[in-house]
This record gives structure tokens, C-alpha cells and sequence, in this order.
């Protein structure tokens, strides 16, 4: 009994560690590196080259909201090179890459918006 109930409780220790802001972004880097490094470099600043945004840039940071974020990875931009991911990641990577883009930038994250 003692086990079981040791169990459980590291289990539920693990679901609540998992859902930190910490492990949300250490997600979402995963997601990141495997997926859009290619246009937006391996540490975020972006590629002059294709145009693709900084986002270790404070003033880069500023104009994005958390929501402007979340839809320009579901939905992509229209006339650049941004594909929707939609149908290709799941909403909690969508969500995990945002939040892993937030914490990029100078204030780690704490956008405020």
C-alpha cells in the first residue's frame, strides 16, 4: 500500500513539474530545434538572409503578444516563408514553442502581455 501510494505520488509530482513554465519552454526548445532552425537559426536571432524576425531582440519582443505568436506558428504568415503548423504540431507544442520564443527574449519570458 505504501508503495502504490509512492507511486501516485511521485506521479503526480512529474505531471506538475512537467506543466511548469521551465518545462513548457524546455518543450517547446525541443520543438524549436528540431523544427524551425532552419529559417530562424539555432539561437533565435533569425536569418537575415530569409528575413525571419530576432527573437532574442527586446524591440522584436515588444511588438509581439503571446497570442500574435501562438497564431503565427498555428496559422503561418501569409506571403513569407512562415508555413502553418496546424495539423503538423499538436497545441500544446504550438503553445510550447511560444512560450519557448518569449523566453528568447531579453526578459526570459516575462512578457507581461
Amino acid at each position: 500500500m505504501k508503495h502504490r501510494m509512492w507511486m501516485t505520488v511521485a506521479f503526480a509530482s512529474a505531471l506538475v513539474a512537467q506543466s511548469t513554465p521551465a518545462a513548457i519552454a524546455a518543450d517547446g526548445e525541443a520543438v524549436f530545434k528540431a523544427r524551425c532552425t532552419a529559417c530562424h537559426g539555432q539561437d533565435g536571432k533569425g536569418k537575415a538572409a530569409v528575413g525571419t524576425p530576432d527573437f532574442t531582440s527586446a524591440k522584436t519582443q515588444a511588438g509581439l503578444t503571446d497570442a500574435a505568436i501562438v497564431e503565427t506558428i498555428t496559422n503561418g504568415r501569409k506571403d513569407t516563408i512562415m508555413p502553418a503548423w496546424k495539423g503538423k504540431l499538436s497545441e500544446l507544442e504550438i503553445s510550447s514553442v511560444a512560450s519557448y520564443v518569449r523566453s528568447l527574449g531579453p526578459m526570459g519570458g516575462r512578457s507581461g502581455q
